[in-house]
């Protein structure tokens, strides 16, 4: 496992489980099954209805709480300082946890214009010691400009729609200038087109490597923390495989020549859904 150094000091996976769009009985099975492979980050949010199942494998797992990295999110709707403190509370709940490691805003929603009393509701969860890190998900540039005028706690990352199709090149250089990663959602396209492009194809039968496994090794070289979803328990393992290979220069520059600023998801501007 490659591990990253977030702004405040705190190592997190570069490589983690998504579970958005598992049922949550299903989502206890497929996280026990990514334990048992040796992924130990989890990301879950309070909209995908799976806490208790991801609460679940965890009570289940060997292994200890220290060595897991838990992410939830706090959802459109309970937005607003104090609805955001009641959201944590009962997410920490159903995750029959103590802390969470890593709390985030799931969308900026700015027709609302509620993320900046939001994210300090975050960081009064973060000065408490409730949360090890907080940060923030679908923020475009404008969004995160007004959190770091605004606020005192700088994220640690920003999740976002991400993909050799959608390679966010702008966004990912503000972040980087200010010391804020970049985490993918979607990072394999949800399977889709990106996986079948005779780039990524060419180079994964060159390397001996499925096409998945090639654009997550793009994600971890370019610096993003990742987090492919599956509850299949062979693409599961087959994602984990990805730290014993290199893409070079050249082939780094070729995924990177496919973009092209197509997104499955939303627009963050245009999501206001509560």
């Amino acid at each position: 496992m490659n591990f990253v150094t977030l702004n405040n000091g705190l190592k997190m996976p570069q490589l983690g489980f998504g579970v958005w769009q598992v049922a949550d009985e299903e989502a206890a099975v497929a996280v026990s099954t990514a334990f048992k492979v040796g992924y130990t980050s989890i990301d879950t949010a309070m909209v995908y209805k799976n806490e208790k199942g991801v609460g679940k494998a965890i009570k289940d797992s060997s292994i200890p709480r220290e060595d897991l990295f838990i992410t939830t999110k706090v959802w459109n709707s309970d937005q607003g300082y104090e609805n955001t403190l009641r959201a944590f509370d009962e997410s920490l709940e159903r995750l029959g946890l103590d802390y969470i490691d890593l709390y985030l805003i799931h969308w900026p929603t700015p027709e609302y214009d509620e993320y900046v009393d939001t994210y300090r509701a975050l960081e009064k969860l973060y000065k408490d010691g409730r949360v090890k890190a907080i940060g923030v998900c679908n923020f475009e540039i404008e969004h995160l400009e007004r959190i770091i005028k605004e606020c005192e706690v700088k994220p640690v990352l920003n999740q976002v729609e991400c993909h050799p199709y959608l390679a966010q090149t702008e966004l990912k250089e503000f972040c980087a200038d200010h010391d804020i990663f970049i985490e993918a959602w979607s990072p394999l396209d949800q399977g889709g087109e990106v996986l079948q492009d005779e780039v990524v194809t060419n180079i994964a039968e060159a390397k001996g490597k499925t096409p998945a496994q090639v654009v997550l090794r793009w994600h971890l070289q370019n610096n993003t923390i990742v987090i492919p979803k599956s509850v299949t328990p062979s693409r599961i393992e087959e994602n984990f495989q990805v730290f014993d290979f290199e893409l070079s220069a050249d082939e780094m520059r070729e995924i990177n020549g496919i973009n092209k600023n197509r997104r499955k998801g939303p627009h963050p501007n245009e999501l206001n859904m509560r």
